[in-house]
């Protein structure tokens, strides 16, 4: 016979955890002996593991009542049902684990290949990693809300920097990041956009121009990361609308200011 100390330390639980459950009713409370100690069968240890091991599944201690009250084929599928919903928070848990790590781990893990691609092209190409990172981080919540169209994204992307002017807009920005809001650099790189972006939308339609479907709230919440985190894109975008073409992550026409060429 057991003394409740002895119960709890075979069973893997706690003196309390064994008085709490004698006071839910989910274990039998022996009498005291003649020594005024409560003695335990081998009987009450298979009873507080049962209890234990439901409990740490999550089951809640009503439940907890009802299966141990059950008959084996009641208690087994029970056990079933327990171990698909496990089984279920473990992919669940196994995918936020994913995504911190992609989180911590760099662009190879935090985005599609296609994506880490055109960043490392950028790179290459001698864009300031400031910018980099700016397009990263933008690219983050595109692909998690709308991953199916990634691939059609990318694709206008890489079509895109092979452009001269599309080149010579990031190595111009790049080269202005660091000079204020008058820098002259900021209104060559708006007019050399605004030309470019408009013979495109001539050429090819607006549709080309802007094609990525993102709702204007997220675009605009994608813009105000960028201008906090590159202050003079927000001018470039002002000196760009003057010129006829506004917005950073979705590109729409507007009326260009009057004598815009040259307008700083």
């Amino acid at each position: 016979m057991l003394t409740i100390g002895e119960l709890a330390s075979y069973a893997g639980v706690t003196v309390r955890a064994v008085r709490h459950y004698h006071a839910k009713g989910l274990l039998p409370e022996p009498e005291r002996d003649h020594s005024g100690y409560r003695r335990y069968g081998a009987g009450a240890v298979v009873e507080l593991v049962k209890i234990r091991t439901l409990a740490e599944a999550g089951v809640p201690l009503a439940h907890v009542r009802e299966l141990l009250q059950a008959d084996e084929e009641e208690f087994a599928a029970a056990v079933e049902d327990i171990d698909k919903r496990l089984r279920a928070e473990i992919r669940e848990r196994q995918r936020h684990r994913e995504r911190i790590a992609r989180l911590a781990a760099g662009d190879s893990l935090a985005l599609p290949e296609e994506v880490v691609d055109y960043l490392d092209r950028l790179r290459a190409l001698g864009v300031d990693e400031r910018i980099v990172q700016v397009e990263r981080d933008g690219w983050i919540p595109l692909a998690a809300c709308s991953p199916e169209r990634v691939p059609e994204w990318m694709a206008r992307k890489r079509e895109q920097i092979t452009e001269p002017q599309i080149i010579d807009f990031y190595l111009t920005l790049s080269q202005a990041l660091d000079r204020t809001d008058d820098d002259l650099r900021l209104v060559e790189l708006a007019d050399k956009l605004a030309a470019y972006i408009t013979q495109l939308a001539n050429e090819q339609g607006e549709f080309y121009v802007d094609d990525t479907g993102i709702e204007p709230s997220f675009a605009e919440l994608l813009d105000t990361h960028v201008f906090d985190t590159l202050p003079p894109t927000r001018r470039l975008i002002e000196l760009l609308s003057k010129r006829g073409w506004t917005g950073w992550s979705k590109l729409e026409r507007v009326n260009p200011t009057r004598g815009a060429a040259g307008t700083r």
